[in-house]
């Protein structure tokens, strides 16, 4: 793979995503050294603090480990990049492909989202409660406009997460809605099917409102695999994952 000159726009963000294709991309196996801030401004044709900008954030997903007047070394993203890396792999689709991706975190959102409504009819005080069930009817008034619906589901999930008690699942949930290939950004008609079944929202509350974990669980798992559908929910290959 061969780096090209970048344009006078966003030269950090060219950098970055030029460097971060070719990682992705297995052109730089993990322990390989990247050249030289020097050699790296000379190639890209930019100054040494766009590459040390792109560098930096590379370093942030996990990508490189920069020492201090030493090598760049790549580090393997299997074992050290988190779930900003899926954030920012818009541009990637010849390595890891924007469909992919968006199945990967729906998956994820589903198994989170299933777990924090049992949680949720557990642990809610009846406060939170009454928040889910508000949140719910909100959602039902959003209707049929499926990007109010969208926005309206967002907030009544955060009522459920909230509601469950789990820090580290809000966190996560934050990311999910937040990023650039946040669930909330997802073409609504994609999840047409779960954005529109209003009885199965209210299913949903009524199970929490009962504290009736398990079928809560179950309730949204049905709900959050809408989207997903029988082929993209295919499980891939362990080969494909780790190659």
């Amino acid at each position: 793979m061969e780096f090209v000159p970048a344009s006078r726009s966003s030269v950090s963000d060219q950098v970055f995503g030029q460097v971060r294709d070719a990682i992705l991309g297995g052109v730089y196996r993990p322990e390989a050294s990247l050249r030289s801030e020097r050699e790296l401004a000379a190639v890209f044709e930019v100054n040494r603090h766009a590459v040390r900008e792109a560098l930096r954030r590379l370093q942030q997903l996990g990508l490189v480990r920069v020492a201090q007047g030493g090598a760049t070394r790549v580090l393997d993203w299997r074992r050290h990049a988190g779930l900003d890396l899926a954030m920012a792999l818009t541009g990637v689709r010849d390595v890891l492909p924007f469909d992919t991706v968006v199945r990967d975190v729906l998956e994820m959102r589903a198994c989170l989202g299933a777990d924090a409504a049992r949680l949720c009819a557990q642990r809610a005080s009846g406060d939170g409660r009454a928040a889910v069930v508000a949140a719910v009817e909100a959602y039902a008034a959003a209707g049929p406009d499926l990007d109010a619906m969208d926005e309206a589901n967002v907030a009544l999930w955060r009522e459920v997460i909230v509601g469950g008690g789990n820090v580290a699942y809000l966190l996560a949930f934050n990311s999910l809605v937040g990023g650039a290939l946040a669930v909330g950004r997802v073409p609504a008609g994609r999840r047409a099917a779960e954005l529109l079944d209003v009885a199965g929202h209210r299913r949903l509350g009524e199970r929490i409102v009962a504290g009736d974990a398990s079928a809560a669980r179950d309730q949204a798992w049905v709900l959050l695999t809408a989207p997903i559908g029988a082929e993209t929910a295919r499980p891939r290959p362990r080969k494909e994952i780790e190659a």
